[in-house]
């Protein structure tokens, strides 16, 4: 709220620090960034962007002027990497973020804004395969599944077990295979770990492959851990069940 202050009565929070306060991203360190209808300089704490937004693109939240959640994944294209628009996308549609003015409004609006591609992209996936990312992991993964050339899970997908509903990171139901990203944040104590051994035994039980895969092992060896990705997934299921 200061920031937008201190830009005068017109300014709003925009871009990353927009995504912050809808949750669509995470708090970042750095300049705080505010749109407004006239040009000035940034500073250390404010990042300036100028442009004369339509008052549909505009409106307030916990009493801060802001963009809109569609202008905000908008912005975004423009400014950052593809796998992050996708995952404020997702996680927008998770949130329930929805506004009158939709992307596909914004992408009349404005056909050759930059970033425009980035988001026709990130809708067609969200098309073709639902849910959210949760951890920049995940992010990460999309795009070196892409890069491979690997199909892409669902994603964060749910899956009927006889002791209940469990949550995979990601999910192939076509060849029931599910990939749990470790990232040491979510797994790295002694009840983590030992309740994902239990869960990942259910799962093969009821006739689901589960691969676990690291951080390390996406930066070390990503030929390797393409090469037997592509054979896991290209074997058929020969248990089929339903999963939701």
């Amino acid at each position: 709220m200061a920031a937008v202050l201190a830009c005068g009565p017109d300014a709003v929070l925009s871009h990353r620090s927009a995504a912050a306060l809808w949750e669509i991203r995470p708090m970042t360190r750095g300049p705080i960034d505010v749109t407004l209808p006239s040009r000035s300089r940034s500073s250390v704490l404010i990042r300036r962007h100028l442009a004369t937004l339509p008052a549909d693109e505009i409106t307030v939240e916990l009493g801060i002027p802001v963009t809109t959640v569609p202008r905000t994944v908008f912005d975004l294209a423009a400014t950052g990497p593809p796998e992050q628009v996708e995952s404020a996308l997702r996680q927008s549609e998770y949130l329930r973020l929805h506004d009158r003015l939709s992307l596909h409004d914004l992408l009349e609006r404005y056909p050759g804004r930059r970033g425009a591609r980035a988001i026709r992209t990130a809708l067609a996936r969200r098309s073709e395969r639902p849910g959210r990312t949760r951890s920049p992991l995940e992010e990460r993964f999309l795009p070196f599944l892409d890069g491979h050339r690997l199909p892409r899970p669902q994603l964060n997908a749910w899956i009927q077990l006889p002791e209940g509903m469990v949550q995979v990171d990601c999910l192939w139901p076509e060849t029931m295979n599910v990939v749990e990203l470790d990232g040491w944040e979510g797994h790295g104590t002694r009840a983590a770990f030992d309740g994902d051994r239990s869960r990942d035994r259910a799962l093969r039980v009821a006739g689901y492959d589960v691969t676990r895969i690291t951080w390390s092992q996406l930066d070390d060896e990503p030929s390797v851990l393409a090469k037997d990705l592509r054979s896991l997934l290209s074997r058929p299921s020969s248990n089929p069940r339903n999963h939701t």
